[in-house]
């Protein structure tokens, strides 16, 4: 009887110990779990995120994502044999391009660490977390693509990692290389559950990070809130751009972007000499798409020059002149270039200098100094 009941004790005491070391363990796990990341956008703004449901945005995964955009190790090198990084191209003041006058990048147009130029010139990271109808100039990362390596912002980040025109890196070299720093097997295992680094994770993190970069208080979204109210000539330049020079055909809606793909009539020689095999048909196939190129957000326009895919235009005055008088009609002409047939829409100095002025509003000052966004003051294992 003595024995029976000792035995019950002790069998007692391991359930109790055993649940309350499950109990333990269920509210370490729990405390443990990645924080969902909020993000503030105002009512009038699209629903429809371009969010991976493998993907979700989670505060610890975009502290990460924000180191990694920024550390010069990215390449799979030491600090002493590279420094670049996203953010070397990507620079905030310039609303996450390289910018016109850059000290490094002649004309706005960034190379890599083998000195090969980018195909084209830069596309701006904002408002990326909007866009379901594909990234680059031609759209081709999309859910569409069949070759499965290129279909997210998260496999543009690998991409990223390896082309001779960027950072010219390693994935294997890369995740070694972070994985060796003091402090980010850490960050890892808190945005994902291990310590162990890998180039998928890599890539997860940035994309979180990229995702947050959102505009929305230019001037302009202040007028459309009722916070501000535009001058005379804003407001002129305004009806201007959505009915007499009709540029809301392409850049409509409050993200001044529909991300679609058209031929604004730059050229006019499709003979093939003058060719670019990186346009949206020589990915679609399709010959109406022959020429064509992504509509390009209008948001911090004042600050995203050189302007077109191959950065012909330095300055917005060139922009204006050339949908103003300098359109060249051919046969794969997007319909909504409703002036081609006259060369544009042929608009006075006035009108030029309102539709300016419109643009101009379109600044978004807190963007470009958003402290969230910026380059943080110290990396892991310390290193500034």
């Amino acid at each position: 009887m003595y024995v029976y009941f000792r035995y019950t004790v002790i069998f007692g005491l391991l359930l109790t110990g055993m649940f309350g070391f499950l109990a333990c363990q269920k509210e370490r796990v729990e405390i443990e779990k990645p924080h969902p990341y909020t993000l503030d956008i105002p009512k009038n703004f699209p629903s429809d995120l371009n969010i991976p449901i493998d993907n979700p945005l989670t505060e610890e995964g975009v502290k990460l994502g924000r180191f990694l955009f920024y550390d010069g190790r990215m390449s799979g090198r030491n600090q002493q044999d590279s420094l670049m990084s996203c953010g070397t191209c990507h620079i905030q003041s310039s609303s996450f391009e390289c910018g016109i006058n850059h000290p490094k990048f002649k004309d706005g147009h960034p190379f890599g660490l083998t000195g090969i130029k980018t195909p084209h010139v830069m596309l701006p990271f904002i408002n990326l977390v909007f866009n379901n109808n594909g990234y680059f100039w031609n759209g081709m990362i999309h859910p569409s693509n069949p070759n499965s390596e290129r279909r997210t912002l998260e496999d543009i980040v690998y991409m990223g990692v390896i082309a001779p025109h960027e950072l010219h890196g390693d994935s294997i070299r890369t995740v070694k290389m972070i994985q060796s720093i003091k402090g980010y097997p850490e960050l890892f295992e808190k945005a994902f559950g291990s310590n162990v680094v890998t180039m998928k994770n890599i890539s997860k993190a940035i994309a979180q990070f990229i995702r947050t970069l959102i505009s929305t208080n230019s001037k302009f979204d202040r007028y459309c809130r009722g916070e501000e109210q535009l001058t005379y000539q804003e407001y002129k330049g305004w009806i201007i751009f959505e009915e007499e020079a009709d540029c809301a055909n392409c850049h409509g809606s409050i993200l001044l972007t529909n991300n679609l793909f058209f031929n604004n009539g730059k050229q006019t020689d499709f003979s093939g000499a003058n060719e670019d095999t990186r346009d949206r048909f020589h990915y679609t196939g399709i010959t109406s798409d022959i020429g064509s190129y992504k509509a390009t957000t209008l948001r911090n326009i004042d600050l995203t020059g050189p302007y077109m895919h191959d950065g012909r235009f330095k300055s917005l005055d060139e922009v204006i002149n050339f949908y103003s008088e300098g359109i060249h009609d051919s046969p794969y002409i997007s319909p909504q270039m409703q002036f081609a047939s006259n060369g544009g829409m042929h608009l006075n100095a006035d009108s030029k200098a309102a539709l300016k002025a419109f643009l101009m509003t379109l600044h978004d000052n807190d963007f470009i100094n958003n402290p969230a966004f910026a380059r943080p003051a110290l990396f892991p294992d310390n290193s500034n």
